[in-house]
């Protein structure tokens, strides 16, 4: 059966004022996630900070220096009571959450030949499962205050220029970004946004990634090298901040883009992946017919928006 069109809401920025909302963040203790927690407690939203490492809880508390916007919680995505748990201590101490942060990721990369069943088991339970838990514990008690709200969820531009040895990262940061593109028209009409957040290489912890495995998941890896050997690794001086990275992140939500991109070197790959792409496509004559009935899968409203989004924004004062 043939589904009716999407019809998108535009225009609409149902968070561009931050002041007095309250937005959940995972992973949001270091790194990324940190940096967003300070571009927006600076524009005065409240922040709940969830991360799983307990350690790293209280001095991201302390370097934020707002105690009455910030609140912490311990949590690993992959837990669901867990979450539920956290969703309900955000609740209680600021009332209502307006934005869901997807952030908490880890790094799980080498050769396909040696991922094991761990290691995919791992990487998409956090970078791709987390996501899940938490559209399903928050995205109904935003829609339940009717107040508007934002969805931003860390992709990767490893999602838009794949390269080799990613495969298990890759394949869930464009998960991610498949998600986020489904569900923005879904939820245009409730006024939630949503916004996929697909970050260059960034000052953070994720090298630090293997030092989270949990047992369960040791036993059938082929990472376990790689994983060592990556925690040495020194992040490059010429790797963006993150608090430049939260206040884009932070631009991203007040103007409820579908994309948040943070560096203009990938733009050539990207263009070239596109292109090869389409340069694939069938050299032979359309099927009207066809293309008739199977109209509401050719094409997404949230595309046409957010191009006609940037041509008002790149026209000419007249």
């Amino acid at each position: 059966m043939a589904m009716e069109p999407v019809k998108i809401a535009t225009n609409k920025t149902p968070m561009a004022d931050v002041r007095g909302k309250t937005a959940f963040i995972t992973g949001g203790a270091n790194g990324i996630g940190l940096g967003i927690a300070r571009a927006l407690v600076t524009a005065g939203a409240n922040v709940v900070i969830a991360d799983i490492r307990e350690g790293s809880l209280a001095e991201a508390r302390a370097s934020l220096g707002a105690a009455a916007q910030v609140e912490t919680v311990q949590l690993d995505v992959t837990d669901r009571a867990a979450y539920a748990r956290a969703a309900d201590a955000a609740e209680a101490r600021f009332g209502k959450i307006h934005m869901l942060i997807g952030n908490a990721g880890i790094g799980v990369m080498g050769p396909i030949i040696e991922t094991k069943y761990d290691d995919w088991d791992w990487a998409m339970g956090v970078n791709f499962g987390g996501v899940i838990n938490g559209l399903v514990t928050i995205l109904p008690r935003i829609k339940a205050h009717g107040e508007g709200g934002q969805v931003v969820t860390t992709s990767s531009q490893s999602a838009l220029v794949p390269i080799p040895f990613t495969a298990t990262y890759t394949a869930a940061k464009a998960a991610v970004l498949g998600l986020m593109e489904t569900i923005r028209g879904e939820l245009a009409g409730d006024d939630i946004g949503v916004s996929a957040f697909l970050p260059g290489p960034v000052q953070s912890n994720i090298a630090m990634s293997g030092e989270l495995r949990p047992d369960a998941y040791k036993r059938d890896s082929g990472y376990a090298e790689r994983e060592a050997a990556l925690e040495k690794r020194p992040n490059s001086p010429l790797w963006m901040s993150a608090d430049e990275v939260g206040e884009r992140v932070l631009a991203g939500i007040r103007a409820n883009k579908l994309y948040i991109l943070t560096h203009p070197e990938f733009a050539a790959g990207m263009r070239t992946r596109f292109d090869a792409i389409l340069a694939s496509m069938p050299d032979e004559p359309l099927n009207h017919e066809r293309a008739g009935a199977i109209g509401f899968l050719l094409g997404n409203p949230v595309f046409d928006e957010q191009l006609a989004s940037h041509s008002r924004k790149t026209e000419p004062a007249a």
